[in-house]
């Protein structure tokens, strides 16, 4: 059966989870699923969504305009606050539903809170998801929450379980189209690295831009090393705090739009020469150390991702590699002292 629903679409449907579901992202984000945006316009979906219990009414809410949307993909929605009940044989998992920071909060308070919810939704899924279930985390801090549910879900394989730094990914695209004056879909092969926080590294040594005259590299269109090596690389670290001070309100559908684009590539696979970023479970590559979720380039195929192997990594590149997945080990760390 490895993979084989992926290959299979159509006529049977795929169950797609999403926690938090009455949340701005979430609210962002099941229309994208109902209308094919994360799966293709031919996959049929049951949508599963989840939340606490005094959002309840809410999700009924949600619920009732799915239904009154008449998507024609949608053959289900399944609207709960039971873990179970929302686990039940899903094959795709997004998981939005987590406990922000809010003002004041100590960062192992929060960490406290994410550690207990991704335990519980862990074990949920787990004993009741489909086998070959694939899970996104998006919810923050989206590595170690991703890392917290793999250690305490053995069952799921570890390739089974990513964190969501293609929002990350897309913003990198998106400044580098707006500095060039191109057309963002002519930009590929930027990369994230690392934690989906401001310590992330976005790397434009390997992105390119298809001109009439071929693939050209970033770094020599844009020929200014300074801005590529600070403004550019605090903006898109930054982006999130930029948007919460212009909206009052954390970014949803560029979050919800970037999940559908992860699980799509993931599982219809991403276009030949071209890779993303997925924050996946390090197996030593770049010398990142083994056993935490860290952001790398992926390319896509069949329903499984490879790390790419074999990129250049400067000196200036291998300091901010680094800094991340340190970042990532006090995580880690932090995340463990609150399981004691």
């Amino acid at each position: 059966m490895h993979g084989a629903w992926v290959t299979t679409l159509s006529n049977y449907a795929v169950r797609v989870l999403v926690t938090g579901a009455a949340g701005q992202i979430g609210y962002a984000l099941v229309p994208m699923i109902a209308r094919g945006l994360m799966l293709g316009p031919d996959q049929p979906v049951i949508l599963h969504m989840l939340d606490i219990e005094p959002a309840a009414e809410a999700l009924n809410g949600v619920k009732m305009e799915l239904i009154d949307a008449a998507f024609p993909l949608l053959r289900g929605v399944v609207a709960t606050t039971d873990a179970i009940e929302a686990c039940k044989d899903v094959n795709i998992a997004v998981m939005v539903g987590g406990f922000p920071r809010k003002e004041g909060m100590e960062r192992k308070d929060v960490m406290k809170k994410n550690v207990s919810i991704y335990k519980a939704q862990a074990s949920a899924l787990e004993q009741h998801a489909a086998p070959n279930c694939k899970v996104l985390v998006v919810a923050n801090p989206a590595n170690t929450n991703a890392l917290i549910l793999k250690e305490f879900a053995p069952s799921i394989p570890e390739k089974n379980v990513t964190c969501l730094t293609r929002l990350d990914h897309n913003r990198a695209l998106g400044q580098i189209s707006e500095k060039l004056f191109v057309h963002v879909g002519d930009v590929k092969n930027a990369i994230i690295w690392g934690n989906h926080s401001s310590t992330q590294y976005p790397d434009v040594n390997h992105a390119t831009v298809s001109t009439c005259n071929g693939e050209k590299p970033v770094r020599e269109l844009i020929a200014d090393d300074n801005w590529i090596n600070t403004e550019f690389i605090t903006t898109v670290q930054q982006r999130g705090a930029a948007i919460i001070k212009a909206r009052k309100l954390s970014s949803a559908l560029s979050a919800a739009s970037s999940a559908c684009d992860h699980i799509r590539d993931w599982v219809l696979g991403t276009p030949k020469g071209a890779w993303v970023s997925m924050g996946v479970y390090s197996d030593g590559s770049y010398g990142i150390q083994p056993g935490i979720i860290y952001s790398f380039p992926v390319t896509c195929e069949k329903g499984e991702w490879s790390i790419v192997q074999g990129l250049k990594i400067d000196e200036f590149s291998r300091g901010k590699m680094d800094a991340t997945a340190k970042e990532l080990m006090e995580e880690k760390a932090l995340a463990y002292s609150c399981l004691n």
